[in-house]
């Protein structure tokens, strides 16, 4: 299609073109129903089987036990920065690490919760530009809470931390979640909106294992308990459909046309070498805003040696198709967020325009 661009936006994110095309083909009969997903029931057979095959899809491409529930909540990935506390403390403090905006919004949900939160460590004293590797998790901790993947900041936790035994790992991987393999036995819990790297926004995919849903206590809310969910497959109310249904297909073409974890890691490193050699090989005019040992695959946070070319450089870029490379409002300058479903056309092409930009403006 000659009027697609390259969307480097962080979020609602590029899709992969063939889940759109496939969207669109079936959204007014959704396999012979002669209704639209977005209008069959959640109680139907048919979506029932949209869920179930999006559990199992996630369950193979991470390799999980019996001991994990897949779940489809509502609120957003920053809803569950005051219910992760709110279900999984079990009268215990929780830790965690804050290495920027998200992780230090979950731990102010915490403190507003009054869980008094144990921060293990920051990286907060170099502007939250690395992943701190140097500190020590409480062996009474009820969880060590981490952001798996900075958005906005641009660093990516590349191997996850070690706890005491029967401390859980929590993550939020809204960001990165099923962009490379991983041991899913540390963690007790992992949640990820699903606008960055899995589907259309409207949903969260969370993954519990059962030792963590006998922590939920008997006097929150129905919906606010995550063994309501987990106890109903994801419908103890309406979810999110369509957002589920797209999700599924993303699944589906993540395990069937990629290949699975490995490949789209694969995919991942040389996707993301080469707009971070476009970075280093510039002479200067560009520079990288994450810490070598801890740049995320995921999103490129870059800033231009004259900052007034900026604007330029992200105005420039949109007429030549390269969208969404304005950095996020809190911190300036330019990033590029590659996830999955980015081609390998998109980064090339935009590591051509960014040697062109410099060419002409150096």
């Amino acid at each position: 299609m000659s009027n697609r661009i390259f969307n480097f936006n962080p979020g609602p994110s590029t899709l992969p073109l063939s889940v759109l095309e496939q969207v669109q083909a079936e959204f007014l009969d959704y396999q012979g129903t002669g209704m639209s997903i977005t209008e069959i029931s959640h109680r139907s057979k048919q979506f029932d089987d949209v869920v179930n095959r999006a559990v199992a899809r996630v369950k193979r491409l991470l390799g999980l036990s019996d001991d994990y529930t897949v779940m489809f909540l509502q609120g957003g990935a920053t809803m569950q920065f005051a219910q992760v506390p709110m279900n999984l403390c079990a009268g215990k403090t929780p830790a965690y690490i804050d290495t920027g905006t998200w992780s230090t919004k979950a731990i102010k949900d915490a403190k507003t919760l009054g869980l008094n939160p144990t921060v293990v460590a920051s990286s907060e004293d170099k502007n939250f530009s690395y992943i701190p590797k140097d500190f020590t998790v409480p062996a009474d901790a009820a969880y060590l809470h981490i952001t798996s993947n900075n958005t906005i900041k641009g660093t990516q936790y590349h191997s996850f931390p070690e706890t005491p035994d029967g401390v859980p790992l929590i993550a939020d991987m809204s960001s990165d979640i099923l962009s490379k393999p991983f041991d899913a036995a540390p963690f007790g819990y992992i949640y990820a909106g699903a606008q960055k790297n899995l589907g259309p926004a409207g949903t969260v995919m969370a993954i519990i294992r059962a030792d963590m849903l006998e922590r939920v206590p008997d006097d929150l809310p129905l919906m606010l308990k995550y063994t309501t969910q987990a106890a109903k497959n994801s419908m103890a109310n309406t979810p999110s459909c369509f957002a589920i249904y797209v999700v599924e297909l993303v699944l589906q073409w993540l395990e069937e046309t990629i290949g699975g974890l490995d490949k789209i890691q694969e995919l991942n490193q040389k996707k993301a070498k080469v707009v971070y050699d476009a970075i280093d090989n510039s002479g200067g005019f560009y520079s990288g805003a994450a810490a070598l040992e801890d740049r995320s695959l995921m999103n490129v946070t870059f800033r231009i040696a004259n900052p007034d070319l900026e604007a330029k450089f992200v105005a420039e870029a949109a007429e030549q198709g390269l969208g969404g490379l304005k950095g996020h409002r809190s911190v300036g300058g330019c990033r590029a967020s590659i996830y999955n479903a980015m081609p390998m056309a998109g980064v090339e092409k935009l590591a051509e325009f960014m040697a062109e930009f410099a060419k002409a403006n150096g």
